[in-house]
């Protein structure tokens, strides 16, 4: 079974204030509520490692998800793919200048290799986009 998600949120400001944050991998990282740390790979942070912590009862230690942005369009486009031994996960963010400010589409497909890793993010993906947007929102003084 694999997972998708989709959700678009609007903001008031340019392009590439949003940009800033999503190209930034610490401040995406960090607002996911299962990331216990991460790594950067590579100096220009297109590379990075995720420490996940899923409360699944076959996992019993954080899992390790290398990630690397694999197509990259300053400031409108970046579409990151990650594994690690226990999924794939594919990300796409997708900022589209509006006459108001911009959109930020988000895109994820995760693809588990263990039973209940599909079931938890079917469940949790969708909070976690919360999370992300809350953070996002923080990051540019708006109104939650």
């Amino acid at each position: 079974m694999t997972v998708r998600v989709e959700r678009t949120f609007e903001f008031p400001v340019t392009p590439e204030r949003v940009w800033a944050f999503i190209a930034d991998p610490e401040l995406r990282a960090r607002p996911i509520s299962v990331v216990d740390r991460f790594e950067l790979r590579n100096e220009d942070g297109t590379e990075a490692t995720w420490h996940v912590e899923l409360p699944i009862p076959l996992i019993r230690r954080t899992v390790a998800i290398r990630t690397r942005d694999v197509d990259r369009r300053e400031p409108e486009f970046v579409r990151f793919e990650g594994r690690s031994k226990v999924m794939r996960v594919t990300g796409e963010h997708e900022i589209r200048e509006t006459e108001e400010g911009c959109t930020l589409t988000n895109r994820f497909i995760v693809d588990g290799k263990l039973p209940g890793v599909e079931r938890f993010f079917e469940r949790n993906l969708d909070g976690e986009l919360d999370n992300l947007e809350a953070a996002l929102r923080e990051y540019l003084e708006l109104p939650a």
